[in-house]
């Protein structure tokens, strides 16, 4: 007797189905004329909850925000033409920070692909180059598979944004249902277990190195929080000092002894000498980007270098390894610990208590240090202030791009993983806003602050409507400097201080638009002022957007300069001050 066949369901039902059938809570969201069957299918159930966001770019932040906090998939659903092209900055995004996302995009009816239709575009070759992967389904009947094998691809290996283009028709069309067991791709299989061999010889290395370092990715979070915790056994059993990228902090507690910082362009002075005089690097889920290495003629010069990555396509990418183990950071790491004490292997005492020494000799130098000020609020003040008043709360920090984001790295010190979202790798403008209201949906009675600059912030400003809609009480705070700040300090320190175009020279009141919005607006200008200004932001239970007006023309060090060496970085103390005094606004007046 034959198996009873599943009433057929049109594609609008099925892609809802297989969201559902996926673990799918929550969608974010723009309608248009190409997703509306969705959208009524959307209506006529309860199980899953969209987010009216105001922009297509605001909903692939909002979903990495959710994703990169949870470690589940966020998911997207755009129109057509201008809605997946709105998507395409977050998708790209998403890739180059390995966020697993699904985006899922309507299409004009298939009859008319190809013929300039109102609101068409290529979106799978648009959508190409920055996506894991993309589909285009002609057949309903295809539907649930493809939208199955795309939660697949973007959350195994290496995590990633997969695009699903449906057209209008194929959400209209009567099919078969399929769910989501024996679900993966034909040919992308990523390989979790690391070749053993390649193991013991990092092993090896590490137990007879004298000048050892761990470096650090985001690739420690993507694996989950029990590659965190393996991590830090390992570092406590070799006494190995560790370092992180900006995507990988949390992975390690800042707070411990062994930890070093941030390394890179805007790193600890400790972490880049510490990388630049090592002689066995154990890179964990970290892909040597340029913001890393520096030149890359001079990077760790005397390093055997060990690479752990879950993407084959890394490895040798950028810099040479000398032991490559492809696999899953999680899996590496438990068959490092578990041979380093079958070998009863112990690192060289005297040679760590020299190597030691040295780090310690680096750390003296405080590369993190400022001045002070008691009139105007350092930008650097005004993180730490944050930190100290928010560290012992359940929080979450997301911040935009620029020298806020670099002084958050810095300033605010995370102990646990998936509690920092930030745009690493294609250093998004307007990233940070959007992103909270997805961390902020993911964990509603924790606290969420975006850390925001002026310039940065009004990218996306309009999500702050979506909050006030959802009673999303997110924290905006912003260092207000009235400059894109990293962009004049390169143009102060590397472009004969010309000052081309950064300076803000019309911001909105921030006080009064948040107001606008129905959200809660506060600013502070004196740094006696800030502690119980923030103690207030945190107490609202509403939206907050927070003008904090710092110091302008403050800069953000360590620095190395572009074709520079990690041993060529810039202090703040090495830099004339005489630079700083002459950039000021075209009439004269500094901001304070």
């Amino acid at each position: 007797m034959s198996e009873p066949r599943n009433e057929p369901l049109n594609g609008a039902e099925i892609v809802l189905k297989a969201l559902k059938d996926q673990g799918v809570e929550f969608i974010f969201g723009y309608p248009g004329g190409a997703v509306l069957p969705i959208y009524d299918a959307i209506f006529q159930q309860d199980d899953l909850q969209h987010v009216l966001v105001r922009h297509e770019q605001g909903a692939t932040h909002a979903a990495e925000g959710y994703a990169r906090s949870t470690g589940k998939v966020g998911v997207v659903l755009v129109t057509s033409g201008p809605g997946a092209t709105n998507a395409v900055t977050g998708l790209t995004d998403a890739l180059m920070d390995s966020i697993p996302m699904v985006c899922i995009s309507g299409q004009v009816a298939t009859h008319l692909i190809g013929n300039d239709a109102f609101q068409e575009c290529d979106t799978v070759g648009i959508t190409r180059p920055c996506t894991k992967h993309n589909w285009l389904v002609k057949d309903v009947n295809d539907l649930a598979r493809v939208i199955h094998e795309a939660f697949y691809i973007a959350k195994s290996g290496r995590p990633g944004p997969v695009v699903v283009d449906i057209p209008k028709d194929v959400q209209l069309s009567l099919g078969e249902y399929v769910g989501p067991k024996n679900i993966e791709h034909r040919t992308y299989k990523p390989r979790l277990k690391g070749d053993l061999d390649a193991i013991r010889t990092a092993v090896d290395l590490m137990a007879n190195a004298k000048k050892p370092i761990f470096y650090t990715g985001g690739g420690v979070i993507n694996s989950g929080p029990e590659a965190s915790q393996l991590l830090r056994e390992l570092v406590h059993m070799t006494g190995f000092p560790i370092t992180s990228t900006l995507m990988g902090l949390g992975a390690y507690p800042a707070s411990d002894k062994q930890w070093l910082g941030m390394l890179g362009m805007h790193g600890t002075y400790e972490a880049n000498m510490t990388m630049h005089g090592c002689d066995v690097m154990v890179c964990v889920g970290a892909r040597f980007d340029d913001r890393i290495t520096g030149r890359l003629d001079a990077f760790a010069p005397n390093a055997t270098k060990i690479h752990i990555d879950i993407d084959p396509s890394s490895i040798n990418k950028n810099v040479r390894a000398d032991v490559p183990i492809v696999g899953d950071v999680g899996y590496v790491l438990e068959d490092m610990i578990r041979i380093w004490r079958a070998n009863s292997a112990q690192p060289d005492k005297a040679a760590m208590a020299e190597w030691w020494k040295q780090i310690d000799a680096w750390r003296a130098r405080d590369s993190l240090r400022y001045t002070p000020n008691e009139d105007v609020i350092m930008p650097q003040y005004a993180i730490q202030r944050l930190y100290e008043l928010t560290k012992d709360r359940d929080t979450y920090i997301t911040t935009e791009v620029g020298q806020h984001q670099m002084w958050a790295a810095q300033f605010y010190r995370f102990d646990e993983p998936n509690r920092w979202m930030t745009s690493g790798g294609l250093g998004t403008m307007g990233y940070g806003l959007p992103a909270t209201l997805g961390v902020q949906i993911a964990h509603p009675d924790s606290l969420v602050i975006d850390i925001a600059g002026d310039a940065s912030v009004l990218m996306t400003m309009q999500e702050i409507s979506t909050a006030v809609q959802y009673e999303l009480p997110v924290k905006i705070f912003i260092l207000n400097n009235q400059y894109m700040g990293m962009v004049r300090q390169w143009q102060q320190l590397l472009h004969g201080n010309r000052i081309s175009h950064s300076y803000n020279e019309s911001l909105p009141d921030f006080v009064r638009l948040a107001e606008a919005y129905g959200a809660v607006g506060l600013r502070v200008d004196k740094p006696a002022d800030l502690d119980g200004a923030i103690e207030e932001m945190i107490k609202v239970k509403r939206p907050v957007i927070f003008d904090c007006r710092v110091a302008a023309l403050a800069n953000c060090f360590p620095m190395i300069p572009s074709g520079k060496a990690h041993n060529e970085m810039l202090l703040g103390a090495e830099v004339d001050d005489e630079a700083v005094a002459k950039a000021i606004d075209k009439e004269g007046a500094m901001l304070v």
